[in-house]
């Protein structure tokens, strides 16, 4: 039994992941749905009496359950992992990767999956937590609906589809997230 469980402990093999997630793709085609967490605001303020002052909140919600019931059980999994299948060692990270951490303030990068000098309450609280929370939120919101969907969505579901916008979206992502890393959050740590 010990030995089933450390199977969970460490990162499934591209080899196993990729076809879980084309297997999960191809069971919603399938059944006629789409993939993306993003929708579920837009359920969640159907559910809420969206309706009354939007028209884009007038839909049949009912049809987005199982989206609500994916992203319960997305929450759940990551507490189940955070709190009883987390790995007790550092984390492999490149040399040059410590080395761009430490430069901007992670005392031992690699010992906690998520830096606490970035991401804890006392970091929040700061200018630069307040900046990042702020217009990180407004940005993710804006560019969520702008795009027309979430990374989820479109990396995932727009792309499987083979839908030209989603390509576009992706790589807009992408470009949007190397424009962070080696820009705004040096700046801002």
């Amino acid at each position: 039994m010990e030995k089933f469980f450390s199977y969970f402990l460490q990162p499934w093999p591209w080899y196993v992941a990729g076809p879980a997630i084309a297997l999960i793709m191809g069971l919603l085609l399938w059944l006629g749905r789409s993939f993306g967490l993003s929708s579920n605001f837009r359920t969640i303020c159907a559910i809420g009496g969206g309706a009354k002052y939007s028209d884009f909140f007038k839909f049949n919600w009912r049809d987005q359950i199982w989206n609500l019931v994916f992203l319960t059980g997305s929450i759940a999994g990551g507490f189940i992992t955070n709190q009883w299948l987390k790995v007790d060692h550092t984390i492999d990270i490149s040399e040059s990767t410590k080395a761009d951490l430490t430069a901007i303030g992670v005392q031992n990068p690699g010992a906690e999956m998520i830096p606490t000098e970035m991401f804890s309450a006392e970091a929040l609280f700061t200018w630069q937590g307040f900046i990042m929370i702020i217009l990180g939120g407004f940005l993710v919101g804006f560019g969520t609906r702008y795009a027309g969907g979430c990374t989820s969505g479109h990396a995932i579901s727009g792309l499987s589809n083979l839908q030209i916008p989603s390509l576009i979206a992706v790589i807009g992502f992408f470009i949007g997230g190397l424009i962070t890393t080696h820009f705004i959050i040096p700046f801002l740590f």
